[in-house]
């Protein structure tokens, strides 16, 4: 047996325990503190502060700050796993929720979601998940992504593109009728200084979009008539 120090917000504790088990794992790298794991052996600990688990299960790691024991959340539940339970040699990929709304997966775009990955946020390009949903054409991914009560619609990129801007571009009319549906601003312009109605491939994308276009500058024409109305009764 072989007794150990582990940090517990902050309160020390020591514990003694036999043998542990390590497991491998294929990590996705979400941020500098956060990865993604699939344990081979299992973990049931009877300590409350430590993450519980079984072969062959899913384990996000939000927390690396303590070199020996880190934050994971697994199923709902978040808790301390040892590090040493990692394996040292990982394959890594960037940002796993983008990359499951660029191949279209929703299952592992879920398995993201439940485990509580941020919905907007960023990558190297500065887009969002949703980006590459309607970049892709995959409305299931839109659909799911849409259910987010915190949805960031009109997140530009460094290109200044938004998900508008790649929906109309690669020809989706389908995509871009949702965004558009979803409030999806049709005003904002790119590097290039370029609406997304400019970027529009084809008639069934740019006719949505001109549409929209009318609609706004005509609401936007009825709102500055009462304004001014409502001067002049003054």
């Amino acid at each position: 047996l072989q007794a150990r120090q582990k940090e517990t917000l902050g309160r020390p504790e020591c514990r003694v325990e036999g043998r542990s088990f390590g497991f491998s794992c294929v990590v996705y790298r979400i941020s500098r503190s956060r990865k993604r794991c699939r344990s081979r052996h299992p973990n049931r600990s009877n300590q409350p502060d430590e993450l519980y688990f079984e072969e062959g299960d899913i384990i996000y790691i939000t927390d690396m700050s303590d070199t020996n024991w880190w934050k994971g959340t697994s199923k709902g539940r978040t808790g301390l796993i040892p590090s040493n339970y990692v394996a040292e040699q990982a394959e890594s990929i960037d940002n796993p929720l983008h990359e499951a709304a660029k191949r279209g997966n929703l299952s592992w775009l879920r398995e993201c979601l439940d485990n509580r990955v941020g919905v907007n946020g960023l990558d190297k390009a500065g887009s969002t998940a949703l980006y590459w949903a309607c970049h892709g054409g995959h409305k299931d991914i839109v659909d799911m992504l849409f259910t987010q009560p915190n949805i960031e619609l009109n997140q530009q990129n460094k290109l200044g593109d938004t998900a508008l801007h790649a929906a109309a571009w690669k020809g989706y009319a389908d995509i871009v009728q949702l965004l558009l549906a979803k409030g999806a601003r049709t005003d904002l312009r790119n590097n290039e200084k370029k609406l997304a109605l400019d970027m529009a491939t084809n008639a069934a994308c740019a006719s949505l979009l001109k549409k929209k276009q009318g609609t706004d500058a005509v609401r936007t024409l009825s709102n500055a008539e009462d304004y001014l109305d409502d001067e002049d009764s003054d």
